[in-house]
């Protein structure tokens, strides 16, 4: 029995890994798409190591792809110092499938547009949704991400704010080079459309909603939602710091389509309930989204 246990758990272990390895996969060949199809033809340089690639590319001629894997074998080699092997490698893959996918692709596809607003929308859309996929199977291209994480050894900064300066820093460089602050310009709204779709991938799309209810009547309220809207509700224990009563929070997450029905609800059984609503990004178990297949089972 425990053999057989076992080996069902060394199956999903391998049909997740190939999960997270097709993910990566699909994620860095569209991150190649939006850089050969749109950003590199127009010198958009969006920031990171392949925006800093694609200003050596007009000034040298050297090819992308390769740039950005010549530039990241220092990164790779700080990472593993700061931070470890296991931080090193773990980016490997993705670094270097991206450099080979871009100088691979670019002489078969054509340039769709000019435009450098169009190239830096579509170009955004694309390297975003495909980071989204990298970073959303534990993977990742090495790049800013990983020249910010070694900088917050040595500074202690937010790895957000670094990123932020890193590639403010590209996009100035990449000014500067080309003598054209409009195409810097651009390269801030991909900057931008990037960074949204990378969190939206990851996180999903807020398709639910988190209500937190402080009401004097909760225990008339919490079986009215159960029976009229078939949800469930959960009390939470808390105390009002300026009172310093006890009292109960009702943390309830539902639809947004049954967000109206559910203000109506409260407001008909306490119309002082002072209510908290926020977006959910992804809601996993009972009445909402299922767990994701190839998970290890627990036992």
């Amino acid at each position: 029995m425990y053999q057989g246990t076992a080996g069902w758990r060394v199956i999903w272990l391998l049909l997740g890994a190939l999960a997270e390895f097709l993910g990566v996969t699909a994620g860095v060949v569209l991150t190649a798409l939006g850089l050969d199809l749109f950003l590199i033809p127009n010198k958009i340089a969006a920031g990171g190591v392949s925006g800093l690639a694609t200003v050596i590319h007009y000034l040298t001629g050297s090819p992308v792809g390769l740039t950005m894997l010549v530039l990241n074998v220092p990164l790779f080699a700080m990472g593993i110092y700061r931070l470890g092997l296991k931080f090193g490698f773990r980016s490997l893959y993705g670094t270097i499938s991206l450099s080979l996918f871009v100088d691979g692709l670019a002489r078969y596809l054509p340039v769709p547009t000019h435009n450098p607003l169009l190239a830096g929308i579509f170009g955004g859309v694309l390297v975003g949704l495909g980071l989204g996929l990298v970073f959303r199977y534990r993977g990742t291209t090495g790049g800013t991400d990983l020249a910010a994480a070694v900088l917050r050894t040595y500074t202690g900064a937010n790895v957000g704010q670094l990123l932020f300066l890193v590639d403010g820093l590209v996009v100035l460089f990449a000014g500067f080079s080309f003598h054209s602050w409009e195409l810097a310009m651009y390269a801030l709204i991909t900057i931008f459309i990037t960074s949204w779709l990378i969190d939206l991938v990851q996180e999903g799309i807020s398709y639910t909603k988190a209500f937190f209810i402080i009401s004097e009547r909760i225990e008339q309220m919490a079986p009215v939602i159960l029976q009229e809207m078939n949800r469930g509700a959960t009390a939470l224990q808390a105390r009002g710091m300026y009172s310093g009563a006890a009292r109960e929070v009702l943390f309830v997450v539902v639809n947004r389509s049954e967000v109206t029905a559910l203000k109506d609800l409260v407001y008909r059984t306490d119309p002082h309930a002072f209510v908290v609503l926020a977006d959910v990004h992804e809601v996993l178990g009972e009445g909402f989204k299922q767990w994701q297949k190839y998970r290890p089972p627990l036992s």
